[in-house]
């Protein structure tokens, strides 16, 4: 019998700072389905660890604010909208604390698994919306280091060869992918403060030799980042695959949440409007149709609810035509497979867009339920 392959699903992570957006949606969605339809035909590991994103500066930097600004404060009945708008006045001050005021906090995350109350109620709250889409929880509230330290991490890189470390000169270090026609890319601080890929860094050197396949799934804005990445994790023997996910336009315009205007178009208020028309099933389903197969991969269409909720209609109609179904898991695997290409995971916009075929019959209820439900 051969053996299944291994394969790690390693998505950016969400700043737990701000309320879900349409494009967090798009990307969680892509992920869930990628994860659970992959399942059926791989052994799969999802990694999303906050624990080892909170070391960065727009986390402690956000912390330090929070406790310098706002002071002693009951977190534990804001919403994710209240606690979004203390970051966008965070980010509106444009002032980087110092290292010294964030080394407690990194101190604290790296030594016991600290995480400041806001971020504790964000995460709390995105939980719940969790359980609401059906979406996999790979531990958003868990303590999950990263398997190498900082130290560990930069070792790990110089015998490797693709390190230029100025530390002994008072200066940052750089990931030196030169050789192969990539920029140079500061990883740590003069300070010794590290930023996003050297975190990812810490996670994935010493998880990807142990899969035959990573996939990095991420916004096309980190793209330069996540090629040097790939090729880093390539070098360690998996095939490494990108998979950027375009951003959803609101009002034609892509703008960082980190600027507010989020108001009505959160995870929690689209949830809020789509349940009072529709059972939890096509919501669930409805919301993998909008923000996987009519958005698609790239971001050229501005959110749309009138089409978000043309799906919600589209996902009772399917469901309705699976319950009418035999049930078929022993053709599952092979209704997975063809939304394959050269790789083990499978596509999620392919698979998606099978659905909405108007000349296709509805899939069985038993691949709907394990894959979008």
């Amino acid at each position: 019998m051969t053996a299944r392959r291994r394969v790690l699903l390693a998505p950016v992570t969400i700043t737990p700072s701000k309320p879900l957006t349409p494009s967090h949606l798009k990307g969680l969605l892509w992920t869930d389905v990628m994860y659970r339809a992959t399942a059926h035909l791989a052994e799969v590991s999802y990694r999303y660890s906050h624990t080892t994103y909170d070391p960065t500066e727009q986390t402690l930097g956000f912390w330090e604010y929070l406790d310098r600004a706002v002071g002693r404060a009951d977190y534990s009945g804001l919403t994710e909208e209240e606690i979004g708008e203390l970051y966008v006045a965070y980010r509106a001050e444009r002032r980087h604390p110092p290292a010294t005021a964030l080394r407690p906090y990194a101190e604290a995350v790296e030594r016991y698994g600290w995480r400041h109350p806001a971020g504790e109620r964000v995460l709390e709250i995105w939980a719940s919306h969790y359980a609401r889409l059906g979406l996999h929880d790979p531990g958003l509230t868990e303590h999950q280091p990263p398997g190498l330290s900082l130290d560990e991490m930069l070792d790990r890189i110089g015998e490797l060869g693709i390190c230029l470390d100025h530390r002994p000169a008072g200066g940052p270090v750089y990931l030196d992918l030169t050789r192969h026609g990539l920029p140079l890319r500061q990883i740590v601080t003069p300070d010794g403060q590290p930023n996003y890929l050297a975190c990812a860094l810490r996670e994935l050197l010493p998880l990807a030799p142990r899969f035959d396949e990573v996939v990095l799934l991420y916004d096309k804005e980190l793209d330069p980042d996540y090629q040097l990445l790939a090729r880093v994790l390539g070098r360690l023997g998996p095939q490494v695959r990108r998979t950027p996910i375009g951003r959803v336009p609101i009002d034609g315009r892509i703008t960082s949440a980190r600027h507010g205007n989020w108001h009505e178009s959160t995870a929690d208020a689209l949830l809020r409007a789509c349940s009072q028309e529709h059972d939890a099933a096509a919501v669930r389903l409805g919301m993998r149709l909008y923000f996987i197969a009519t958005l698609g991969p790239g971001q050229q269409q501005s959110f749309r609810r009138d089409l978000l909720h043309q799906c919600m209609t589209r996902a009772e109609r399917l469901l309705s035509a699976a319950r009418a179904r035999e049930p078929d898991t022993a053709g599952m695997p092979a209704a997975l497979a063809r939304h394959r290409r050269d790789h083990v995971y499978v596509d999620p916009y392919r698979l998606t867009s099978s659905l909405l075929g108007k000349r296709r019959p509805a899939p069985p209820l038993d691949l709907i339920s394990s894959v979008f439900l």
